[in-house]
């Protein structure tokens, strides 16, 4: 796993960046992806995702997470993966609003590891293409996360 934790404004600190190397990892591993599969991951403000999500989802509020995929489907590197076997998988990237995690753990009444977590893992299912549009898709999206999540410790 390739990941790399952008946190410029210090908002986590490093104790809290190894826990989600941690989580990102075991999910990795439950989802079974290439070992080198690369992943970002923006620590950012509730002022700065609420600008990313008007500016790129035309959504005028701040969320907990925003996932920008590299490959959404549309353009497969199947072609590519043949030719070139070890080429890294970019899943993309995660931008997460450790402010609105914390006011969602408060609403949930969850821990922050919990709502942290499940923010992480959800916008790592995004990112491998699952959704949760339809009723059928979210069963089976938020089914994995929440298996995913309670093997790691997570529980509700």
């Amino acid at each position: 796993m390739d990941l790399e934790i952008f946190n410029d404004d210090n908002l986590i600190d490093q104790d809290r960046e190894n826990w989600i190397k941690d989580i990102v990892q075991f999910a990795f591993n439950k989802l079974e992806l290439k070992d080198n599969t690369q992943l970002s991951i923006h620590i950012v403000t509730k002022d700065k995702i609420h600008e990313i999500n008007k500016k790129y989802r035309d959504t005028d509020r701040a969320t907990d997470v925003i996932s920008f995929a590299i490959n959404d489907g549309e353009d497969s590197l199947d072609y590519l993966e043949a030719q070139i076997p070890d080429l890294p998988v970019d899943l993309g990237d995660l931008f997460i609003s450790v402010e609105i995690v914390a006011e969602h753990a408060k609403e949930y009444e969850h821990s922050f590891d919990r709502e942290l977590g499940y923010t992480i893992v959800h916008g790592i299912l995004h990112l491998n293409g699952y959704d949760h549009i339809k009723p059928e898709d979210e069963k089976v999206m938020i089914g994995l996360q929440e298996k995913i999540l309670s093997a790691y410790g997570l529980e509700k």
